[in-house]
């Protein structure tokens, strides 16, 4: 019966209703499959909770995936190198840590498309030890951009969270090219907060998008085993009238057979259709799609 359930809720959340989209680009049969996850560094026993991210990982098969909280440290490999080792990805790690430290710790992208392009950006106000990485991929012979953050943590932080999503940006307009661009990540905010009305004025929220109506507990990145109050602050950000929003689900929601968590936050998926690939679908695209995600997303809600 919860299986069941569980493919009745994905089918609902990957049908592409009337006027859901917030902008309609071209049609297309290419899409785009994203992760974002905090791995919440190698706090209760990593090894253990690795198994479960790398397997579900590697059933979803993302074309992207973003990571916060990435650690590696003496006696660790970079946790996001090990992840990248298991499914075949190639990854780029970003950290304020200087080169060559033993201990650092950050942000990383991971890809199973050829990269044209990668950069890191350390953001204002150093001294938060935040930073942003950026990777230029190519998606069947078309560009596009990633971009994966995390913002300060603290309630009280929106004033820092707003600079760092003002160079955040600045970043992202010195670097994209006008090329199609995504920002995923740990944002410690709501979409709708007001420290990143700078990034809505561009990025469209993909989850919101997709389930206007969610409700915090429903639609929570927080898992209520570390968290007293629920709230999405892990997102995926499309840029606006460059992807059509297809589905959006949470990944990691409940724990494995062994009771094992795989993070203190729940992970996101979503997937879209970029507006380059101006093909014509094929008409049974939706239905495809829907039958598609009645198995990959047994784990969203």
């Amino acid at each position: 019966m919860k299986t069941l359930v569980l493919a009745l809720l994905s089918l609902i959340a990957f049908s592409l209703p009337a006027g859901a989209a917030d902008s309609s680009p071209a049609p297309s049969e290419k899409t785009l499959k994203v992760v974002t996850l905090n791995l919440y560094h190698d706090k209760d026993d990593w090894p253990k909770r690795r198994v479960q991210i790398a397997e579900e990982l590697k059933r979803l098969q993302p074309d992207a995936i973003a990571l916060q909280e990435v650690l590696q440290d003496e006696g660790l490999t970079n946790q996001a190198e090990w992840l990248a080792t298991q499914l075949g990805y190639q990854w780029h790690f970003v950290s304020t840590d200087p080169a060559g430290q033993p201990r650092r710790y950050g942000n990383a992208l991971l890809t199973r498309h050829p990269i044209l392009k990668r950069s890191q950006k350390l953001l204002q106000p150093l001294d938060d030890s935040r930073s942003a990485g950026f990777l230029r991929i190519d998606l069947d012979g078309r560009p596009l951009n990633l971009y994966v953050t995390h913002l300060h943590w603290t309630d009280q932080g929106g004033a820092i969270r707003a600079r760092q999503i003002a160079d955040l940006m600045q970043y992202i307009a010195a670097t994209s090219e006008n090329i199609p661009s995504l920002v995923a990540g740990d944002f410690n905010s709501t979409a709708d907060s007001p420290e990143l009305a700078a990034l809505r004025e561009g990025f469209v929220d993909t989850y919101g998008n997709r389930h206007p109506r969610a409700d915090a507990v429903s639609s929570s990145t927080l898992n209520p085993k570390y968290f007293v109050a629920p709230k999405r602050i892990d997102h995926v950000f499309f840029q606006r009238g460059a992807f059509a929003p297809l589905g959006a689900a949470i990944l990691f929601s409940q724990p494995d057979a062994q009771g094992v968590w795989a993070s203190d936050h729940f992970g996101m998926l979503v997937e879209l259709r970029p507006a380059a690939f101006e093909t014509k679908a094929k008409p049974a695209l939706d239905q495809r799609l829907r039958s598609d995600h009645q198995t990959a997303f047994r784990h969203g809600r």
